[in-house]
């Protein structure tokens, strides 16, 4: 969550304010994701910090007028859900190594989906998809005196395991599913740049993590026939730019807001092949390939602006709104999502402060269908639904102690 520095103006003294979060938040940038990256921990001025929060989604997408393969109604039923409800939980600690170098180590959970529409006419797509995602980095930062404020460089590396599964219906007569479970792990960095004025709680910071490339990616395929070993070629999750910016306004009052992109173009349709097939066989579409995971997804944008109060030296409170572009463009059910969040902070001493957040958002209407992809490739064809405009709430809570 975002550690806003509400430094207030005209000497009215600061405070620290973390609830800007995926409980404010819980659409992000589409895609896979949901806790995201989160470094604002490193900012924080004290010697030692650390802070631990979980957030509550709960999704309410229905889709509705589902049909199977050339629009045949299978019979097994045109409703069903189209998202369901997750934790996602976060710790990390900081600490300043030396005077100007800060260091700060963290466990978060950025990826991560779970769909279970059971036996639908769109079953044979999809009956139960859960694809999670454990993360653990480090990142330091060094800053130096620059004009009125301070200039800080960023960097840091980062370890990521994504696994997961998906069960679809491979037979009608007599009714039979096959599943498919798949993990993989690979590493990543970040680099950026940040400018700080204490006095008046500016920040500007812009910082990049790149690419996580998983070739390692293996399992199973299992069938009413038996299991096969399988895998697929090297892919890789997105890369992402994100631009934060706050300051003081007023006594007591700050204004905050962030951009940033996400890269999810780079996932499209996953093949999946047996290991016994070649990799140069092994390709979207491709001979080898026996399944793939469709996610054909779009870049994604979010685009966020608030406000923060501090009332005294115990209370604060911040609100702020949200726009996610959707990822999805005619497949999938990722469409724009506008949230509102809100939350407060209590500080009963210096050093505890305990966060409380809640949002409410829209995810938007839209219809999932045939959507063509590289190599000629189609996603779709094996189910099309629509979807109205849904709602999608969270809560979270988080604990902060630092000396």
């Amino acid at each position: 969550m975002n550690n806003l520095r509400l430094k207030a103006l005209l000497g009215a003294g600061c405070f620290s304010l973390a609830l800007i979060g995926s409980a404010m938040h819980p659409a992000r940038a589409g895609g896979l994701e949901r806790g995201g990256y989160d470094i604002d921990l490193l900012f924080d001025p004290a010697p030692f910090a650390t802070e631990a929060e979980a957030t509550y989604v709960m999704p309410d997408r229905k889709y509705k007028n589902a049909r199977g393969p050339g629009g045949a109604d299978l019979g097994l039923g045109t409703t069903a859900d189209g998202a369901e409800p997750y934790w996602v939980p976060r710790i990390g600690a900081k600490v300043q190594v030396v005077q100007g170098v800060d260091c700060m180590v963290d466990y978060s959970q950025p990826w991560g989906a779970h769909v279970a529409p059971g036996m639908w006419n769109g079953a044979i797509s999809n009956i139960e998809t859960d694809i999670k995602s454990d993360n653990y980095a480090a990142t330091c930062s060094y800053k130096m005196d620059a004009g009125k404020g301070q200039l800080r460089f960023i960097g840091g590396v980062f370890y990521q395991e994504v696994y997961g599964f998906k069960e679809g219906l491979v037979s009608l007569f007599p009714i039979a599913t096959g599943r498919v479970d798949l993990s993989s792990s690979g590493w990543g960095w970040r680099a950026g740049l940040a400018y700080e004025i204490p006095d008046i709680a500016l920040r500007a910071s812009l910082v990049y993590n790149s690419q996580v490339k998983l070739d390692n990616i293996s399992g199973s395929l299992t069938t009413p026939l038996g299991s096969t070993a399988i895998y697929s070629p090297t892919q890789s999750m997105p890369d992402s730019l994100e631009l934060k910016l706050q300051s003081g306004i007023a006594p007591g009052w700050l204004a905050f807001g962030s951009i940033k992109w996400v890269n999810w173009s780079v996932l499209q349709s996953v093949p999946i092949c047996p290991t016994l097939a070649p990799a140069a066989l092994c390709f979207t579409n491709g001979p080898g390939q026996v399944t793939s995971l469709d996610l054909m997804y779009r870049d994604g944008w979010t685009v966020t602006g608030g406000i923060g109060h501090k009332f005294n030296d115990e209370w604060a409170a911040a609100g702020q709104l949200s726009w996610d572009r959707g990822t999805s463009h005619g497949y999938g059910s990722q469409t724009d999502t506008w949230t509102l969040g809100g939350g407060v902070a209590y500080t009963p001493k210096p050093n505890i402060e305990v966060r409380l957040a809640g949002a409410i958002g829209v995810m938007t209407s839209g219809h999932s269908g045939t959507l063509a992809g590289e190599n000629g490739y189609v996603a779709g064809t094996d189910a099309s639904y629509d979807f109205g405009n849904d709602l999608v709430t969270a809560i979270s809570g988080g604990v902060k102690i630092k000396f």
